[in-house]
């Protein structure tokens, strides 16, 4: 493997395009011999994700059955109790998990919520985890404050392309995504960036999004790549379902062109076969989110990934 220290060649829209138009076997040949330059093809990265508060978020995202403007089935909650998240941060470590993530949905958060996520940021990172906090736009001064609790990485995708985003999210706007990512990186903290495929965009917007992905500078730590699940009650439901080896060919582009990041597979793994995970992982994915849930959404169990990892020969990072 070569230093991770050394400077990553930014690929263009066009050169990034020309990927995604390359013969399958070509372009995991070029994902695989990128993800070994940087990585231990048999290692990965495992995360948990827990919705410390659910619902209610005032965001119209097509996609999230979270939002108060969708009739989705998810009731509004309050903010988990901290000895509840600390009992599932234990429980996360005791299956492996290497990070924990805690994600609320809000716009943002206000000051008196924050106070609340700095005491679970802290005993999660008592616990020897890592910390991960998606909380929504942050204004100037949350993300010091959450660094100096000890949060390692702040999660803010782009979600798609932006000639898309229109499409999908009216209420806050692309720009809004890129301020609250720059104050992150200036209260360093690790940046979690990555997007949703399987929207109903083509695929020059996903190559679009891997482009301002990969223009970020620098590049993000972590790139989720998160493939619909389609709930009922949203916008996005009715989205015509995207091919599998399309999505595969999206984590390889994104291995190409974000060599030195984290490729997560996220959202929709459930829906995933073992072979599809198994393409996805030689296409360079190398994390993935671990436990039976994601926020409000269905994760396969730890048990059948497991039996995958074994199959495979993977072992945690």
């Amino acid at each position: 493997m070569n230093d991770m220290t050394q400077p990553v060649a930014r690929l263009s829209m066009a050169g990034i395009e020309a990927l995604f138009a390359l013969p399958f076997a070509d372009l995991l040949y070029q994902a695989q011999n990128v993800h070994r330059d940087r990585f231990d093809p048999n290692k990965i990265q495992l995360s948990t994700l827990l919705s410390i508060k659910t619902g209610g978020c005032s965001e119209n995202c097509g996609y999230c059955p979270q939002s108060a403007h969708h009739d989705a089935g998810v009731d509004k909650q309050p903010m988990m109790k901290l000895d509840d998240v600390r009992a599932a941060a234990s429980a996360a470590r005791a299956a492996g998990a290497s990070r924990f993530c805690m994600g609320a949905a809000w716009r943002g958060p206000k000051p008196r919520d924050l106070e609340s996520v700095v005491e679970m940021v802290r005993e999660v990172k008592a616990l020897g985890l890592e910390t991960c906090a998606t909380l929504g736009m942050l204004k100037d001064g949350q993300a010091e404050q959450l660094k100096a609790a000890g949060l390692d990485y702040y999660n803010h995708n782009l979600d798609t392309a932006p000639d898309f985003y229109g499409d999908v999210i009216t209420t806050r706007d692309y720009q809004d995504r890129l301020d609250t990512l720059e104050r992150v990186r200036q209260a360093g903290l690790n940046v979690c960036c990555g997007g949703i495929v399987g929207m109903g965009e083509s695929r020059t917007q996903r190559a679009g999004l891997i482009a301002q992905l990969a223009a970020l500078d620098p590049q993000p730590e972590s790139v989720p790549i998160n493939l619909l699940v389609r709930v009922e009650g949203t916008p996005l439901a009715d989205a015509e379902a995207l091919e599998p080896l399309e999505f595969v060919r999206t984590i390889a582009v994104a291995r190409i062109a974000l060599p030195k990041s984290l490729v997560r597979l996220s959202a929709g793994r459930q829906q995933m076969g073992d072979v599809m995970q198994a393409l996805c992982f030689l296409a360079g994915a190398n994390s993935i989110f671990y436990g039976d849930k994601l926020l409000t959404t269905g994760n396969p169990e730890w048990e059948r990934d497991q039996r995958l990892f074994d199959a495979l020969g993977l072992t945690p990072l």
